[in-house]
């Protein structure tokens, strides 16, 4: 790629570029069987629950998993598991992940903090540098799954993960509103163009259930995940409700006790799991 190059493809004349890019290698102590980022190009649809959820039911499965947390300015992985550790580096120089109770590998920028509520001020270059650290630098051990969770936007982040990381898909997260699916198609359209495997779409707050009659309340408007999936041309995987009790295990770091309340998520994992 041109030291030049502005990320335009259109305007380019050197032509898919993106596919010239080598792909970044992990280091000697880790072996990954498959990567799969989550992904949208809208914030706050819950790509981070989305992917603590299929972590966990992976591990549940009995799968060796890893997390990296690619939003590196606003990263919430942690959070969710209860982790709070620093990460620290071993005898051959690479970065030792953090580890949940069940065994799930998590990095992520917060683990490089003295203070879990600094801000990384960073410009896009160094935001890019450290995510590719993350998956080349850190003694992941070996893994079934690398879960990728994925900041919102289609610029210099997401950009760096599909040129640079060797994806074997990716998974799409979105929600009912017909603003988030406008902008969520710019990111199925940047993986189409680059060559990324789609491995189909979510939509997350599909409905409410209430805790005493079980009812669907539709509070962001009807389902429009198989519309969209027509639309876009991909695989339909789940609608996942809003729980009560979901949102406060989450809340309280406790993402793997909320693997038997989320059953819809079952489709995806054997998807995964093939």
């Amino acid at each position: 790629m041109s030291e030049s190059c502005t990320h335009n493809c259109e305007s380019c004349g050197v032509g898919d570029c993106h596919d010239r890019i080598e792909k970044v290698k992990p280091n000697s102590e880790t072996k990954i069987k498959k990567t799969i980022a989550i992904v949208s190009g809208k914030g706050g649809v819950g790509k981070t629950f989305v992917t603590s959820l299929i972590a966990a039911k992976l591990a549940k499965d009995g799968n060796k998993v890893g997390i990296l947390d690619g939003d590196i300015v606003g990263p919430s992985i942690p959070s969710c598991f209860n982790i709070h550790q620093s990460a620290y580096g071993n005898e051959q120089k690479h970065i030792v992940p953090a580890s949940t109770k069940s065994g799930i590998k998590i990095i992520s920028s917060n683990l490089l903090l003295e203070h879990e509520e600094d801000p990384i001020i960073w410009r896009g270059g160094l935001v890019s540098s450290l995510l590719k650290q993350f998956y080349t630098d850190v003694a992941w051990g070996e893994l079934e799954y690398l879960l990728i969770d994925m900041p919102p936007g289609t610029s210099d982040v997401t950009l760096t993960a599909f040129q640079s990381i060797p994806l074997d898909g990716i998974i799409i997260v979105t929600s009912p509103q017909d603003l988030v699916s406008l902008i969520v198609k710019k990111a199925i359209n940047m993986a189409k163009m680059m060559n990324i495997p789609i491995l189909g779409v979510i939509e997350n707050m599909s409905y409410v259930l209430c805790p005493k009659c079980d009812e669907h309340i539709e509070i962001y408007g009807k389902s429009r995940l198989d519309e969209f999936a027509k639309e876009t041309g991909l695989k339909p995987l789940a609608k996942l409700p809003i729980r009560q009790e979901v949102v406060k295990l989450i809340d309280g770091g406790d993402a793997e006790k909320i693997v038997d309340l989320m059953p819809e998520i079952n489709e995806v994992i054997k998807l995964l799991e093939k």
